[in-house]
């Protein structure tokens, strides 16, 4: 079958469907048919693989190759000295302590790759769906062959489809056909004398990977998962590389740089081993033993200098960080945001559902005829009211609009079967307004909705006591009068006009048919505010972080709300979206820090917000729900989409998303994201540290000519005195105060701050610790006692140092007392 030149009726019958959806057992038989609608994703590696892999690292094979000489030589030195009797301890020391750290590599890999996946099921898309006759809301993974979906502006395609219905439908369909330019769709079936219609040319389907940009429609399902378009290239998409953040790419830097180093002084500290028993006083004693010797202090030093853990712990603290951060509702999709988030200076948050409940209720009208104001309100909105669940369902905004209909006698159920809709001009964050028309008798009737002084534009009189009289200046003065007044009082405000009409216009857009409209009146809502969001910006404020509040209300609701949550103090702090069309880059550039509320803004404006913050050097983050804000999310340092009220698209730019579209949200997370990034700090300068004073001890033991440690005792101080309490510096709660602190400079190294100071010094003490205990040790009895004695003075610095480390400036009482 060739859907897209089938006519719509013929294309449902030969699916089994109606324009009314699949009954739920129909879709559970199909699922069970045809499987999930997802696309194949690329061969996993195996446990062994991973295993292999942890092998094969450079470091594990220095200490195998240790190993291997450490047990050739216990063979040899058995076989040819008489009596000797050498056991292979140490041999299987090292091997417990490589495989051990291979299986903990394979098990933290495994738990990363289990934490992601969790992470892609908290952020699966949706896709709303009629089943049983009703509007559900499904993952898009569900969908079945014959699923009869709605899309609107916004919504990325979830399967190829069959278009049934197009209301000014547009979609880009770049990702398939390379066309930048959306499509404009049409549910009529094509006339073509080829079946093989070219993919761009096909304009009543509409296919997975797509993105719809304007209008609504509905659309059956005809392909789902590899039999989609998409599924013909699914094997380029199935090849997700692995990311890594800046952090981890300094350090996998860093960790070269330490193995060269490392292979340079090794190979110093072996060739002074040869020289020395070249020259040595009396007879020389060069041979197979005095290479040996002097390998094994060479590899001591290797084993001592690589921080083996170091990599692993910043994996294990970011994913453990992440996981621990949707538990909070903030869903990382790239790691880089967790960083990001710690370094974060300014915060660009829309009002609505973020920074307020998303829950509007009409609370005050203007109108002399409420009822036929609630009327148009209700047909000028494509919320639907749920008589089961007595509320609407749909747009915060529309929800309201209909909800008030409801209480005023006019149910939008029963208003749709008297006045059904013909046609239509949907939303626009440029226009600001909504347009329906629909029959009325032998006639029709025309409902606009949108913002008043943009509706009040195209009016030419309003309807009064007396009838519809021309709308006077001093009309329209009164009618401003009302929105401000209303507005005053944190009220969002909407305005309704109407007109009649012997005939739908020829050419159906907003220059048609938004012009000589008969003004109607005005409602007033309000969408409270969050609670917790003033607390969450009064800890913005002691983290001097500075919230920036964006929204399309009026001046005057933005400002009664930025003064309510602390945003702002005056009405001099806020700025229209007209008044920054007047003004260059430079001068926004030069005023950018005098702003903290945009009213009536439009999406191009977040970007030029955005941009002057960064000019200025700020690390800032931006919000956004609707397709139009892709662009600011994506320019953005941290991008942040809604869950909940977000599109699609601004979903797939978003470095985070809020589960629950919540501001206070965004606030735990940069706390998070802070303490996550001091924690590997503490973790790198732990383990630094360590493994410094190990090489500034073997150093020196090496140069004078005796043996401090055996690379045994430093692979067992390295596995328990080092990785593990350095996990622990990663996994701490953090400190009381990371949120009293200004935010950490983005352009800072690992060692900024004086961490590279304290790890020398710290690593120099414990050195000289260690010396002084194997010194005392050889002089009190002999030096195996001296190697205890340094065994255990190293491993117990590091033991106490770790717990030095829990606050890199504060006492561990003081710690102790913050916690209580």
């Amino acid at each position: 079958m060739k859907p897209y030149l089938t006519p719509t009726e013929k294309v449902l019958s030969d699916l089994s469907v109606t324009e009314e959806g699949l009954t739920s057992a129909q879709a559970e038989e199909r699922a069970a048919k045809h499987g999930k609608n997802k696309l194949a994703e690329g061969k996993k590696e195996t446990i062994l693989q991973k295993f292999i892999k942890e092998l094969l690292n450079p470091m594990i094979l220095v200490l195998l190759a240790a190993a291997t000489i450490s047990a050739v030589t216990t063979i040899i030195n058995n076989a040819m000295i008489p009596g000797h009797n050498e056991s292979f301890t140490e041999v299987f020391i090292i091997l417990f302590v490589v495989i051990l750290n291979a299986v903990l590599g394979v098990v933290q890999e495994s738990k990363a790759e289990q934490a992601i996946a969790a992470l892609k099921t908290m952020t699966a898309a949706t896709s709303r769906v009629l089943r049983d006759g009703k509007v559900e809301s499904i993952k898009s993974e569900d969908l079945v062959p014959g699923d009869v979906i709605l899309l609107e502006a916004g919504d990325s395609v979830p399967a190829d489809c069959r278009i049934l219905e197009s209301a000014s439908l547009k979609i880009e369909e770049a990702a398939l056909t390379g066309e930048s330019v959306p499509v404009d769709k049409i549910s009529e079936a094509l006339s073509s004398d080829n079946d093989n219609v070219p993919l761009g040319d096909r304009k009543n389907m509409c296919y997975m990977g797509s993105t719809v940009v304007y209008g609504r429609g509905k659309a059956v399902v005809c392909g789902i998962g590899m039999n989609t378009e998409m599924g013909k290239i699914a094997g380029a998409l199935s090849a997700a590389e692995d990311e890594q953040t800046p952090l981890q790419i300094k350090l996998a830097g860093l960790s070269k740089i330490l193995t060269w180093l490392v292979l340079g002084i090794s190979v110093i500290i072996f060739v002074v081993g040869i020289l020395r028993a070249i020259f040595a006083p009396g007879e020389s004693t060069l041979g197979l033993e005095t290479f040996l010797e002097a390998f094994m202090a060479a590899i001591s030093l290797a084993v001592a200098a690589i921080p083996e853990g170091l990599a692993a712990v910043v994996t294990i603290v970011l994913s453990i960080g992440v996981t621990k951060m949707s538990k909070r509702k903030a869903v990382i999709r790239k790691l880089t945001a967790v960083e990001t988030l710690g370094c974060a200076q300014v915060i660009c948050s829309d009002k609505t559902g973020t920074l307020t409940q998303n829950k509007m209720t009409v609370v005050k009208s203007y109108s002399v005829d409420e009822k036929l104001l609630a009327r148009g309100m209700a047909l000028a909105s494509d919320a639907e009211y749920d008589v089961e669940k007595n509320t609407s369902v749909g747009e915060p905004t529309e929800c309201a609009l209909v909800n008030f209909a409801f209480v005023s006698g006019e149910d939008k159920n029963e208003l749709k079967k008297t006045y059904p809709r013909v046609a239509e001009v949907p939303f626009d964050s440029g226009r600001k307004m909504m347009t329906t028309v629909h029959t009325n008798g032998d006639a029709y009737l025309q409902f606009t909705k949108g913002a008043p002084d943009e509706l009040l534009r195209r009016c030419t009189s309003y309807l009064s006591e007396e009838g519809v009289l021309p709308l006077t200046e001093e009309k329209r003065a009164e009618i401003l009068s009302e929105n401000k007044a209303m507005a005053d009082q944190a009220l969002r405000v909407l305005a309704c006009a109407y007109r009649d009409l012997s005939e739908i216009p020829a050419v159906q857009d907003s220059e048609t048919l938004e012009k000589e409209l008969v003004f109607l009146g005005l409602c007033g809502m309000i969408d409270p505010v969050r609670p917790e969001v003033k607390a969450a910006v009064d800890a913005c404020r002691s983290a001097s972080i500075r919230v920036v509040m964006i929204t399309g209300d009026h001046i005057d609701t933005a400002v009664a709300i930025g003064k309510e949550l602390g945003i702002l103090e005056d009405a001099s702090q806020a700025i229209r979206g007209a008044d920054l069309d007047s003004m260059s880059d430079e001068e926004l550039d030069l005023a950018i820090e005098r702003y903290s509320v945009y009213a009536r803004v439009q999406p191009e404006h977040k970007v030029r917000i955005v941009s002057a913050w960064k000019r200025r050097g700020m690390v800032t983050a931006m919000t956004g729900d609707g397709v139009n804000d892709a662009p600011s999310i994506k320019s953005a340092d941290i991008g942040i989409g809604m869950g909940i009220t977000g599109t699609d698209v601004t979903k797939n730019v978003a470095d985070m998303i809020l589960a629950d579209d919540n501001f206070a949200t965004i606030v735990a997370a940069v706390e998070e994201g802070r303490k996550i990034y001091a924690n590997i700090q503490k973790a790198i300068q732990f383990l630094l540290s360590s493994n410094l004073s190990e090489v500034i001890g073997i150093f020196v033991a090496s140069m004078v000519g005796f043996t401090l440690l055996e690379p045994v005792h430093l692979l067992w101080i390295n596995l328990i005195t080092d990785s593990l309490p350095a996990l622990a510096l990663g996994l701490e709660h953090g400190e009381a105060d990371s949120m009293k602190k200004k935010p950490r400079n983005s352009k800072e190294g690992i060692f900024a701050g004086g961490v590279g100071f304290d790890i020398f010094y710290q690593g120099a003490f414990v050195a000289l610790l260690t010396l002084a205990a194997y010194y005392i040790g050889l002089k009190l009895d002999d030096a195996e006692h001296g190697v205890t004695m340094a065994f255990l003075t190293l491993s117990m610095a590091e033991i106490f140092q770790s717990f030095n480390l829990r606050s890199r400036r504060g006492s561990i009482f003081a710690m102790k007392k913050q916690n209580k």
